[in-house]
């Protein structure tokens, strides 16, 4: 019940926040009708829209969020449709009479002219602000939302959120009412009823737009997480201190903005990984204790096994039905590995602390694989190439994966374990019981002592008389551990997106083709471009043979993500340390005059030095046009 009381006062916060700013202009439209048949109808409509479509879509339905995709676009056609009836009534009667009769009870039950409106137009209206609604995720509803993801769908979950919705609508419904008088009167006295009901169809197509280019998912959701999170922990605090799920996975590892995300994905179903924000602060509601892990893209909170000690039930292994497909295996159900540990790796082949990490998962599947541990590696994108599937069969087959893989293009997998990490281990009992986590790279010891452990639990117990670590020769190239004590240089983007420090004058361009001039003297992580470049959300491409980016770094290797061009014709490249060529310090995708050529969408290494690490000015120049480039890293 005080789940319950806090959900709904979470939702009441809605109001507070910008999220609710788009869907607004959709509710006020009905401010001059009466409010049980015409407000009443679209509150209901649109929170038991949300509460069912978020119930289905936070257990990691893929069907379900592909399903709301096509829902989400008609109910913007569906509401701009009813803004221009609103604002422009004529042309829509016109518009109208040819259109199906759908359409022309729309026509007609959006018309002011002081017709008693009927509950169940206003209904479907509410049920199209349900699918475009996605209220921004504090710490309420991250609670609810973890909660789904871990128990799947129930009656407990959808109460949660119908209260959720329910606290929304309450908020919404006293603005409402609010609203209501406000307008009566000012029809009275200015009489100005077209005037306003004019601006409110405006007000609706401006808040279709701005839903349509995501902006109620982007920047909106952002500052509101930080206009409400505040008031939400405090909630929080009072009401529920102990009611907190005790599952670490869910609450050592979300994070606020992660689970903005989540519930982003319900409304957009356009789901992208989390781990695209680089900082994100730990969930207020986590009582965990929080570290940094260096080789984690994200931030990290979780557990030590210490020793032998009986290890947490921290949840229970999901179902794995949702990869679109599998390599080097059949698809493996729940049920298949019942009675196996199960080590489940969430990677993606172009992530430098996924390939860091990779010689280590290997070698415990190859050491355990007689005594009954099962490797999964779950592929989740973070570039858009990274869905291809052939482009993912190459990289197994050329990084030596011969365990299962599960390609999680949908990110159904990594839903419905709540992660948030590449790379993240989670160590699986014989029961199908998840009794260990851990994110980023390191701690490689503690985590095989963990499968030994699971495997002794299970019946094998020569599996602690096992040596830890790797036999022979220690991961090479990309492969090998980064030089941590020594490196000051963070993983850098090149879209737009997520840019920072770009050092060229005038800074980026969005979208379209620009000249651009290199940084005369960068700082230390300053970056910047020469020559043409047409730079996109993602990546930037080379629209003219003979361009360059520079980037001062500190770091001992140094890493960039890039692609040929469209067609898949390669592009040359010579790159440069401090104005001359590498030498000895080229890494291994150049040769020690710098050259080397782009032949495929993947992580290259082009810096690798030895010795005492320094500040060095880089720069990569692509003498064919077309090339691809995402993203530094650094070891």
């Amino acid at each position: 019940m005080l789940l319950i009381v806090l959900a709904y006062l979470g939702g009441a916060l809605t109001i507070l926040s910008p999220c609710i700013l788009p869907v607004l202009p959709f509710v006020f439209a009905r401010a001059d009708q009466p409010f049980v048949r015409s407000g009443l109808p679209l509150l209901a409509g649109m929170a038991l829209t949300f509460a069912i479509v978020a119930t289905l879509a936070a257990v990691g339905g893929g069907w379900v969020t592909q399903a709301n995709q096509y829902g989400r676009w008609l109910a913007i056609a569906l509401l701009a449709v009813f803004g221009l009836t609103l604002l422009l009534p004529r042309f829509a009667d016109h518009l109208m009479r040819p259109l199906v009769s759908a359409g022309n009870r729309l026509s007609n039950f959006a018309q002011a002219d002081g017709q008693q409106v009927r509950a169940g137009s206003s209904f479907l209206l509410g049920i199209a602000t349900g699918l475009l609604w996605a209220p921004c995720a504090g710490p309420i509803l991250g609670l609810v939302l973890t909660g789904a993801a871990l128990r799947g769908a129930s009656v407990g979950t959808t109460l949660l959120l119908v209260a959720y919705a329910a606290g929304a609508a309450t908020s919404l419904a006293v603005a409402l009412l609010i609203g209501g008088r406000v307008f009566t009167a000012m029809k009275r006295s200015l009489g100005a009823g077209e005037w306003i009901r004019r601006g409110i169809g405006a007000a609706m197509l401006c808040g279709v737009v701005a839903i349509s280019l995501g902006l109620d998912t982007g920047v909106l959701a952002r500052v509101s997480t930080i206009a409400t999170g505040g008031l939400e922990q405090k909630l929080v605090d009072k009401l529920s201190p102990g009611a907190m799920p005790a599952n670490p996975v869910a609450a050592g590892g979300a994070t606020n903005a992660a689970t903005n995300e989540a519930v982003n994905e319900v409304a957009n179903a356009s789901p992208h990984a989390a781990g695209n924000d680089a900082v994100m602060t730990a969930n207020p509601i986590a009582d965990a204790s929080a570290s940094v892990d260096s080789g984690a893209m994200m931030r990290t909170a979780q557990g030590t096994p210490g020793g032998a000690a009986p290890l947490p039930v921290e949840g229970v292994l999901p179902t794995l039905n949702g990869a679109v497909q599998w390599l080097n295996s059949p698809p493996l159900t729940v049920q298949d590995l019942r009675g196996k540990v199960v080590l489940v790796d969430f990677w993606t082949y172009s992530c430098i602390n996924c390939l860091r990490s990779l010689p280590y998962v290997k070698a415990w599947a190859q050491k355990y694989k007689d005594q009954g541990l099962v490797v999964i590696g779950v592929h989740a994108p973070e570039f858009a190439f990274e869905r291809n599937v052939d482009n993912v069969k190459k990289a197994v087959h050329d990084l030596g994966v011969d365990y299962p893989v599960a390609i999680d293009n949908n990110y159904a997998i990594w839903r419905a374990l709540n992660n948030q990490y590449w790379p993240a281990h989670y160590f699986v009992d014989a029961k199908g019981q998840i009794r260990y986590h851990h994110f980023g790279e390191g701690d490689y010891a503690e985590s095989e002592k963990v499968i030994q452990q699971l495997l002794a639990e299970a019946g094998h117990a020569g599996a602690s008389k096992v040596a830890l670590g790797i036999a022979g020769t220690s991961a090479q190239g990309v492969q090998a551990a980064a030089d941590n004590a020594d490196m000051q240089s963070p993983e850098t983007y090149i879209g737009y997106e997520r840019a920072e420090n770009f050092a060229s004058p005038g800074g980026e361009v969005q979208d379209k083709a620009h000249t651009y001039s290199a940084p005369s003297q960068p700082d230390v992580n300053d970056w910047g471009l020469a020559g043409t470049w047409k730079v996109g959300a993602e990546h930037a491409t080379l629209a003219a043979a003979s361009g360059r980016i520079v980037y001062r770094f500190h770091a001992r290797d140094l890493h960039l993500v890039l692609g040929p061009d469209k067609d898949g014709k390669p592009v040359r490249f010579r790159v440069s340390v401090d104005g001359a060529a590498p030498g000895a310090a080229h890494g291994t995708d150049v040769a020690a005059d710098g050259s080397g050529t782009v032949t495929e969408q993947r992580l290259y290494q082009l810096v690798r030095q030895t010795g005492d690490v320094a500040d060095h000015t880089f720069s990569i120049e692509f003498l064919d046009p077309g090339v691809q480039a995402y993203a530094f890293t650094f070891g």
